[in-house]
């Protein structure tokens, strides 16, 4: 992969001119009508991760997937080949939903042999064929060959399940480009134990995007959640970044993030110190392989302090590899011009013991603190954007991903554009 150190004489910004260094135009986030564009440029026609393998591990095994962006719902399944499909959520005879249980616009996940729905009882097999049609006799010419579930475009990158509702979409490993390909080979599949949160969240989905894509903000907006002596220090100096890249769609940035052990135990709080973890996971790496050596492209810069690299999968993946050994991800999932479904998974090495968990589950509750930290702010920018008393806003260096998010999204919807005409 190739790399920028960042230089003597300018900044990361101007490492990538085509993002230009002026004030930034948030109408994208609060234009009702650039939200339905949103909708058919980019969400109809981009990668979507949707989940994990793990959650469809043997023959039969699916679970569903609401996709308010694109006004649909979708199966996932692992078929008798031990092949991951997707279809639309919809049965062929009247357009019932076919799987749901009691609510139909919650997701569910489970197994069976065949998908049946409720309304009239047609059958599908795992690949999504029509397999019995209830009084079939009394249809007119009805061939079942002709009525199978309507599939989606479905592939998996590292175990990641990713789905294109466009069926002429480049390969996933293309789209997945430079820093798909860095990370091939990190242990994804040893990390099982699962912590999730979601939440829906009163602003644009690129807001949430870019409140965790800078650290601009983390020595004033968390400084309570740090001992008085560590938030005075990082008040005082600032923080930046060990490194920024941008792989158009798609970007990352690349943080010292702690250190596990920390050197000095007073910069951590009592109960971090007994069961030894914190905001940056648990402290003691699990032994297993894939974490030594890393993949290539994780910490670009070589730092001996690195701690931690966020990547921002477009349009609304973000994949956090720590370096003691767990993961986070991140999705968005618009609901409205100011709505979005924020989805959070935390990802660890089983527990081998008491204390282990505890240590897990002290990085998931610390990891919500900051995080409802983060979302406070989100519904007071949205109001305020929507105002409209003010249209630009001026970006800093540390803040190279939202400018290009925004950009690229302003691509997408231009190019799907000219393309309509």
């Amino acid at each position: 992969m190739a790399h920028f150190p960042k230089p003597a004489v300018g900044s990361w910004t101007e490492q990538y001119p085509e993002l230009g260094t002026g004030p930034v135009s948030y109408e994208d986030s609060i234009d009702p009508a650039y939200y339905e564009a949103e909708r058919e440029a980019v969400f109809k026609r981009t990668w979507l991760n949707v989940g994990r393998v793990e959650r469809v591990p043997k023959t039969g095994s699916y679970f569903t997937k609401e996709l308010a962006v694109v006004g649909s719902s979708l199966i996932i399944v692992r078929d008798r080949d031990r092949q991951v499909r997707a279809f639309y959520n919809v049965c062929r005879h009247r357009g019932n939903k076919l799987v749901w249980n009691d609510y139909p616009n919650e997701e569910v996940s489970g197994s069976c042999r065949q998908f049946v729905c409720k309304y009239h009882a047609w059958r599908y097999d795992l690949k999504g064929e029509l397999t019995f049609v209830q009084q079939e006799g009394e249809f007119f010419d009805l061939d079942k060959a002709d009525y199978g579930l309507k599939s989606v475009r479905c592939e998996v990158w590292e175990g990641f399940i990713f789905v294109n509702l466009d069926p002429d979409a480049a390969p996933l490993a293309e789209y997945m480009g430079e820093f798909g390909k860095g990370l091939e080979g990190y242990p994804f599949h040893e990390m099982t134990e699962v912590y999730s949160y979601k939440a829906e969240i009163g602003s644009n989905w690129k807001l949430f995007i870019d409140a965790f894509a800078e650290f601009y903000h983390a020595p004033v907006l968390h400084q309570k959640q740090a001992t008085k002596e560590e938030a005075e220090k990082l008040l005082a100096i600032g923080f930046e970044a060990l490194h920024y890249e941008l792989h158009s769609p798609h970007s990352m940035i690349s943080s010292w993030g702690g250190m596990a052990p920390p050197k000095d135990p007073n910069m951590v709080k009592p109960i971090e110190r007994v069961l030894r973890s914190g905001l940056f996971g648990p402290w003691d790496r699990p032994a297993i392989e894939g974490l030594d050596p890393l993949p290539p492209g994780l910490n670009p810069a070589r730092h001996r302090s690195w701690g931690t690299d966020s990547f921002v999968f477009f349009p609304n993946f973000m994949l956090l590899l720590w370096a003691p050994g767990w993961y986070l991800t991140y999705h968005y999932w618009p609901t409205a011009v100011d709505k979005h479904v924020f989805e959070a998974s935390l990802y660890f090495v089983p527990a081998k013991s008491a204390r282990e968990r505890l240590a897990q589950e002290l990085a998931c509750v610390t990891f919500k603190e900051y995080a409802l930290q983060d979302g406070n702010t989100l519904e007071a920018t949205q109001t305020m954007l929507a105002s409209r008393v003010i249209s630009e806003f001026p970006l800093c260096d540390q803040e190279l991903l939202l400018r290009h998010l925004h950009k690229v999204v302003g691509d997408y919807v231009k190019e799907h554009a000219v393309a309509a005409e």
